[in-house]
């Protein structure tokens, strides 16, 4: 694994300025970009973390704070932050983060990839849908894309759901497999026995660590593949 650096930058969105998480390897040589999409929680220490375990594995990673400075730490104030989030912002929020990523001389000129969680997997399936030049998306337990929207993805999705989440039943994610694969994208949609929603989120009661530990490796497999 490789040393890194980490550092909170801010980029332009349009005429919006996005403060941001940036983790790197410690190196000169250029590698594939990802940007790194919150849970509903916020630019939160774990998802810091994450950008940090996908920085070692040879990545630049950036995770664009889409509250621009909130935070929340129980589920109320994570629910009323989500509703008043204006998804397309984010998704231009997001875009800018793409063009920011391709921008730095740490990152290749490659595509680039996004990875999400719940509330940032659904918006890393939106904005691969809208912008152009994205290689991979992996998602962990975000919403399935209406299939309007989902034949619209030109990049590989891998998706990583719980088998016991009540709030994405398994029916829904098989009906969004059949829609890109009946449209020609590459996808794996993966359920996980016994997993309920956020079971990759150590912080909180739902980690189930075995299926954690598979999506992680499954994720790196997939960003390996579809970005170098």
């Amino acid at each position: 694994m490789s040393a890194i650096v980490t550092e909170m930058i801010t980029f332009q969105a349009g005429e919006t300025e996005v403060p941001a998480y940036l983790a790197r390897p410690d190196d000169e040589h250029a590698h594939p970009g990802i940007v790194v999409i919150q849970e509903w929680w916020g630019l939160v220490p774990h998802i810091k973390e994450v950008a940090e375990r996908i920085a070692r594995e040879g990545y630049v990673a950036l995770a664009p704070d889409l509250y621009h400075g909130e935070k929340a730490e129980e589920p109320d104030e994570a629910r009323k932050l989500a509703m008043k989030l204006d998804r397309e912002r984010a998704v231009a929020e997001i875009e800018g983060a793409m063009d920011h990523l391709r921008g730095l001389e740490a990152v290749g000129s490659g595509q680039i990839g996004l990875v999400g969680w719940c509330m940032g997997g659904g918006l890393a399936l939106s904005t691969a849908a809208e912008a152009e030049d994205v290689g991979a998306v992996v998602v962990f337990y975000g919403r399935p894309l209406e299939d309007e929207d989902a034949i619209r993805i030109e990049a590989a999705v891998l998706g990583h759901y719980g088998e016991l989440d009540q709030g994405i039943p398994v029916g829904s994610v098989r009906a969004f497999e059949e829609a890109m694969t009946s449209h020609g994208i590459f996808c794996d949609i993966r359920i996980y026995p016994g997993a309920g929603h956020a079971f990759f989120n150590e912080t909180r009661a739902a980690y189930d660590p075995d299926a954690a530990m598979a999506a992680w490796k499954r994720t790196l497999e997939w960003f390996d593949e579809h970005l170098n």
